[in-house]
């Protein structure tokens, strides 16, 4: 199912440049969009090496672009990245909390963690923005022992791009919990619609 959420790109007027030695999650989008076009085979670290100095090299001479290793407006003009902060702040957020929620979880189990805090932003039962529902007292197990600030693995931060970008597993579920560890109640009473890895959701 294709989720209903509909992300909302600001224009940054100030673009940033990256380059070796540089890191965060921009250079992990770098890093990721190299990755799909088959210029880097590392892992996503986020860290701007050799390697992925080597990459964007071969991009850059591969795009008609000065081949200088520096990743600047046109060199993320033709890697498809729009630079906002808002977005990226979401994505990290969204990263963390299926990192924390669903480590070891297979992929779509991942994704499907992301797809909820995503349909929660959507619902008017809960906030309105993807950090007030992860942050939303009591609302994930990761942000009450503090698994949420461990940083993100390159599989949850795909699984973050993948529900931002429309996928939803969950039929649309404001919902999951691990029947085997789960204590509330309450939670018993949410109609289940499907079970991905350890997780059911409703």
């Amino acid at each position: 199912m294709m989720h209903s959420y509909t992300y909302k790109i600001r224009e940054v007027e100030d673009v940033a440049v990256y380059y070796w030695g540089s890191s965060g999650n921009i250079v992990a989008r770098i890093q990721h969009r190299l990755k799909d076009l088959g210029y880097f085979s590392d892992n996503i670290d986020g860290i701007f090496g050799s390697n992925t100095y080597n990459a964007v090299v071969s991009f850059q001479a591969s795009n008609g672009l000065e081949p200088d290793g520096i990743v600047g407006d046109a060199t993320l003009e033709k890697l498809g990245i729009t630079l906002d902060v808002n977005y990226e702040n979401d994505l990290y957020t969204l990263a963390a909390v299926i990192n924390g929620e669903g480590r070891g979880e297979p992929y779509t189990g991942q994704v499907a963690i992301g797809a909820v805090v995503l349909n929660r932003v959507e619902s008017d039962k809960f906030p309105n923005t993807i950090a007030e529902v992860v942050y939303q007292s009591g609302a994930f197990d990761s942000v009450r022992d503090g698994q949420i600030n461990l940083i993100p693995t390159e599989s949850a931060l795909r699984a973050a791009m993948d529900a931002i970008n429309g996928w939803d597993p969950t039929d649309g579920s404001l919902y999951f919990w691990n029947p085997s560890t789960a204590t509330s109640k309450w939670i018993w009473s949410i109609p289940i619609k499907m079970q991905i890895g350890r997780h059911v959701f409703g």
